[in-house]
């Protein structure tokens, strides 16, 4: 039973006995940091049931919690706050009942699964620095929601059909001779994507042809040769056309060979893979089933709409006049398809930028309408954009951050500031390339989970590799430190705790260290790994804290140093844990 859990009980305990009255619940906060005080029970919501001066309530319970709680050591009552402070022997008992701290705050897989959808690339270019915060934000999530003892299933739907992938195409039928990903040395994502940027810079200068011939500017676009025979492309492929199907399934294995290195050295995975090749024709009949239960109406030229203007929003196209699916179709039949696939699917996360808010809401309106049940537990991890200090990127244009380049230049900015510092002249040049990849990787992924989703973020990569700060790096640092006072314990660290008479910097240790179990769950029902990222960092400044105040190695009882050999190794394992379940390796050196 949780802190909470038991003071709940005691408290309705204490309204029942002193006042004859029942609580329905008791509502805490934290403690403000000018009262003394470990966590706050709020006594004005008691005031409809039970009559009186909150101050005078407050105290009555909290005597009650004196004497009837061994946690409890004393209180303050501050208004209609009721600020407990906690003894002693229970940080200490909470202390010896975990024991292991490598898995603590991680539940048991259950039966509840949950599929996170993320990433869901273009085949015409690349993956960029935004995919990057898509992907790194779903695979945290999805590790999140396991930890919170969630079965998860991680998909991606791969877009690889449309006219820009014929766009790519067409530019490396035109002007590629040939070339490919082994002939050139390129990894297969970023030869297509090359091809993506030619059709367009070829386009543009077919548009300035036609309007210096006396065509308006929208007529050169529609009109543009390279476009029509792109367009031409499509309905080739969408036939079956033999030399197109072949072209566009050896261009595409090349980008997807590309993702999966991106994938690998990001440090994140999927359990399934989603085509759109395979799914743009799916929800036709779940189209039908709808206007048979009276979900859907057909207009007069034979389309199908959704009325949705009772619940705010407004008709919905799902079918054309000529019987042909629209994005909305589709995603309706691959939702339904996914839990045919994993029938004990109980919801869905769907990792999109925030541009497309609008269509989930839709969709999410129209699969509840149909009647499935895990409609009501799906959700639209919604985010903003990630600009640079050189503006916004463009992927037609090629001024797109590319995410390998990211990488790398995360590696080689973690390389000079590591070189600077000079701590790491014993590594050998193997170790210091990891590290550098490491502290990299771990600067970029930090920076952009921990910020809430749904903000834009200005990424910064200098700024996200400082050593202090709210950082990846310095978090990183800090556990490499502990992992150094481990080393020089040796095996003191195995013998029991004894009691002693805790230091304040202990208990305040102590206390964050509790709270992890709640934040994994609260980052699991928010769906947020700013939650996670923001704890870790403020379990680090109390440590750092505690390391600047406390001697360790060094103290004068034996038992008072063992303790905190054994709270230093326990705060190495929650960093451990909880960088984890953002997708972040930590350094045993740095």
């Amino acid at each position: 039973m949780s802190l909470h859990e038991q003071l709940t009980k005691h408290v309705k305990e204490a309204v029942s006995q002193l006042y004859s009255a029942e609580l329905e619940s008791v509502e805490f906060q934290a403690t403000r940091k000018d009262f003394e005080g470990d966590t706050t029970v709020v006594v004005f919501p008691m005031l409809k049931v039970v009559k009186g001066n909150p101050v005078q309530i407050g105290e009555a319970i909290g005597n009650y919690l004196v004497e009837h709680m061994e946690a409890v050591d004393r209180f303050n009552v501050v208004k209609g706050f009721l600020n407990l402070v906690l003894s002693d022997a229970y940080f200490l008992s909470f202390f010896r009942e975990v024991g292991d701290f490598s898995n603590f705050g991680t539940s048991p897989q259950g039966s509840d699964a949950f599929m996170v959808e993320y990433s869901s690339p273009n085949t015409n270019k690349p993956l960029h620095l935004g995919h990057v915060r898509n992907v790194l934000l779903g695979y945290s999530v999805a590790e999140i929601i396991k930890a919170a003892g969630k079965k998860v299933y991680k998909t991606q739907i791969i877009n690889d059909r449309g006219i820009h992938i014929c766009k790519s195409m067409l530019a490396w039928k035109r002007f590629g001779n040939g070339e490919s990903p082994e002939s050139t040395g390129l990894k297969g994502d970023k030869l297509v994507g090359n091809y993506y940027v030619r059709f367009d810079k070829e386009y543009k200068e077919e548009i300035k042809e036609l309007v210096d011939k006396g065509m308006s500017e929208d007529e050169a676009k529609a009109q543009a040769p390279i476009l029509l025979e792109a367009q031409e492309m499509l309905r080739k492929w969408e036939a079956g056309d033999e030399e197109t199907v072949a072209l566009w399934t050896k261009m595409n294995n090349w980008v997807y060979d590309g993702f999966a290195e991106t994938y690998k050295a990001v440090g994140v995975d999927f359990d399934s893979y989603y085509y759109e090749s395979n799914t743009y024709l799916l929800g036709k009949d779940n189209i039908a089933e709808g206007l048979e239960k009276g979900v859907f109406y057909r207009k007069e030229d034979g389309s199908v709409w959704c009325d949705l203007t009772d619940e705010g929003l407004d008709e919905k196209i799902v079918l054309r006049s000529d019987g042909t699916a629209v994005y909305m179709t589709q995603d309706i039949g691959t939702a339904v398809q996914r839990v045919k696939d994993h029938p004990d699917i109980n919801g869905m996360i769907y990792t999109v930028g925030n541009e497309q808010d609008y269509h989930f809401k839709v969709l999410f309106l129209i699969l509840k309408k149909l009647g499935y049940h895990w409609a009501e537990n799906l959700f639209h991890l919604s985010y903003g954009m990630v600009d640079l200090p050189t503006g916004k990127m463009k992927s037609r244009e090629g001024t797109v951050v590319d995410a390998d380049d990211l990488i790398l230049q995360m590696a080689e900015t973690a390389r000079t500031i590591s070189e600077e510092l000079g701590k790491i002249d014993d590594f050998s040049e193997e170790e210091k390339e990891n590290l550098y990849r490491t502290i990299g990787l771990g600067a970029l992924k930090y920076f952009i989970l921990k910020v809430d989703p749904k903000k834009r973020i200005l990424f910064n990569p200098e700024e996200s590799v400082d050593f202090q700060g709210n950082t990846g790096p310095f978090i990183q640092y800090t556990y490499a430190r502990i992992q150094s006072i481990l080393r020089k314990a040796g095996a003191t660290n195995e013998v029991p705790v004894a009691d002693i008479e805790l230091h304040e910097k202990e208990r305040e240790l102590l206390k964050q260290l509790q709270l992890f179990p709640e934040t994994v769950q609260s980052a699991a029902e928010n769906y947020s790994p700013a939650l996670i990222a923001n704890y870790t960092f403020d379990l680090v400044k109390e440590f750092n804290s505690f390391y600047q105040n406390v001697t360790i190695l060094g103290a004068e009882r034996v038992e008072d140093k063992n303790f905190r050999i054994q709270l230093s190794k326990a705060v190495g394992d929650v960093i451990k844990t909880g960088f984890s379940l953002l997708g972040i390796t930590v350094p045993e050196r740095m």
